[in-house]
């Protein structure tokens, strides 16, 4: 039995790995779905960043339902691991299928409606499969599950924008008319992906782990969230990185069409998404490498090949799609910036932040100061490498010291993804701007402008990363390196 339960059970693993490629696959689908959105309704750039707000919205809703409930009873060990997973499929599953009625009624909001039930069942899965994955096998090979599990995700946010810009716009160079109608499609084949993952996994050999004595939970009143300022900020920071993770890359379109970075249409924004998303992957298979143990001679060497191979899926992708991607071939002097920053920083989460964070900042701001603009698209484009790797080491810091507490603190951590709704819309309204007042500002476009926003957020996150680690010395607390990447 001892035996059994250390081996990684990768029949098991593998349909759950399924389950993170569709939340990777959706987040990114979204910033497809706003340029065409925008043109259909005619919308303002802060009413289309309601798809964003209406879906990750949903993962906070959903948290802080499945918090409450766990107060009163563990849901996870009543229903079981399985049969709860397979249920935040089939929501997920119904909020695919609402985008036919919203497509026949041509209704915005109904629209909203659907991706907001989409993300809800979204909610349910992240808290059941993440523990699942970390207990399919032995505790010490969890991480490495989880990192593997991260690198799938990031797959499906680098892959979908080029499918839903084959479907909404066929291949090649030529613009062609977008019916709404079309917009049902790859949801009606997302809907019946999340049925048939769910009707698999019930019939499937995925053992619920062994459940544990119930003990009694301390008094809500003991514990004082303010008692741990790591945890606070860390809320925070977690609010912001999801938020200019996602603010970054959907409001990427808006930017890409005004005319100073070319006016590119809608057909020809997805190979640029998919770059930004796929700048996630390249990061996330960068740090994985850590969990390897691995020579320093092959660590280095893979920390310099791996980044590229994934930079080659990206470019072959697209490739195939019929896309003219040979502008792409300057981005590697931005991955072999990140990759040395990644040097620096090594497996010291409080460093990593700091300076990932500090150069998140200085790729915004020389976005918005470089006179080219054809290079300064790269410099925007690049916040995806430098937010790749900061979700383990935000966690890592902000659970630091908690102990028995550490499962309310990650559910409070895991309610803040509602970043990914606000900030965007935040970025959005000062893109808006535009409308009223064409001279712009300091000689830019307002849409332009409005990625000072992800400036002040990277500012942010380099500043938790700085200061947490001084918090945790001053509590006793010295932090181990994380075997996550």
């Amino acid at each position: 039995m001892e035996h059994h339960q250390g081996q990684t059970k990768w029949s098991q693993f593998g349909s759950l790995i399924i389950i993170f490629f569709f939340w990777g696959f959706v987040a990114a689908g979204n910033s497809m779905l706003i340029p065409v959105f925008k043109k259909n309704f005619t919308l303002t750039q802060f009413e289309a960043q309601l798809v964003e707000w209406a879906f990750y919205v949903a993962y906070f809703v959903g948290s802080a339902i499945f918090f409450t409930i766990s107060m009163r009873s563990d849901v996870l060990q009543k229903f079981g691991y399985k049969k709860t997973l397979a249920s935040g499929l089939v929501l997920s599953a119904a909020g695919a299928f609402l985008f036919v009625p919203a497509a026949v009624m041509d209704n915005f909001w109904v629209f909203l409606i659907a991706l907001f039930t989409v993300g809800l069942g979204f909610s349910v899965q992240q808290i059941v499969a993440n523990p699942l994955a970390i207990k399919m096998g032995s505790p010490q090979t969890g991480a490495h599950r989880l990192t593997l599990a991260g690198g799938i995700n990031s797959l499906g946010t680098t892959i979908a924008p080029i499918l839903f810009g084959i479907v909404f716009f066929g291949t090649g160079s030529e613009q062609t008319e977008l019916n709404m109608e079309d917009v049902k499609l790859p949801f009606i084949i997302l809907g019946s992906a999340f049925l048939l993952v769910a009707l698999f996994l019930m019939f499937s050999k995925i053992e619920d782990p062994e459940k544990t004595e119930d003990i009694v939970s301390e008094p809500a009143e003991r514990f004082r969230l303010f008692r741990y300022p790591q945890l606070v900020l860390g809320m925070l920071a977690i609010f912001i990185y999801v938020g200019v993770e996602v603010s970054i890359g959907s409001n990427l379109p808006a930017l890409l069409q005004t005319e100073a970075f070319g006016g590119v249409m809608e057909h020809s924004i997805a190979p640029f998404i998919s770059l930004y998303w796929g700048s996630l992957m390249i990061g996330r298979w960068n740090g994985g490498i850590n969990v390897f143990n691995t020579s320093k001679t092959m660590n280095l060497l893979l920390k310099f090949i791996v980044p590229f191979i994934a930079f080659g899926v990206i470019i072959g992708a697209n490739s195939l799609s019929g896309k003219d991607v040979s502008t792409f071939y300057i981005y590697p002097i931005w991955i072999v910036l990140f990759i040395l920053m990644s040097f620096i920083g090594g497996k010291n989460a409080g460093k990593t932040l700091m300076i990932f964070g500090i150069s998140g900042a200085l790729m915004m701001v020389m976005g918005l100061v470089y006179p080219d603009k054809q290079i300064a698209q790269y410099f925007f484009i690049s916040g995806g490498l430098f937010c790749s790797i900061m979700w383990p080491a935000i966690f890592d810091l902000a659970i630091a010291g908690l102990g028995k507490n550490t499962g309310k603190a990650s559910s409070f951590l895991i309610m803040m993804i509602l970043g990914g709704g606000v900030i965007p819309l935040i970025q959005g309204w000062i893109c808006d701007f535009d409308q009223t007042r064409p001279e712009g500002i300091l000689g830019i476009t307002f849409t332009h402008f409005s990625y000072v926003i992800p400036v002040v957020c990277f500012i942010y996150l380099a500043f938790y990363g700085f200061i947490t680690p001084r918090i945790l010395k001053k509590q006793g607390i010295s932090l181990s390196e994380p075997e996550n990447g």
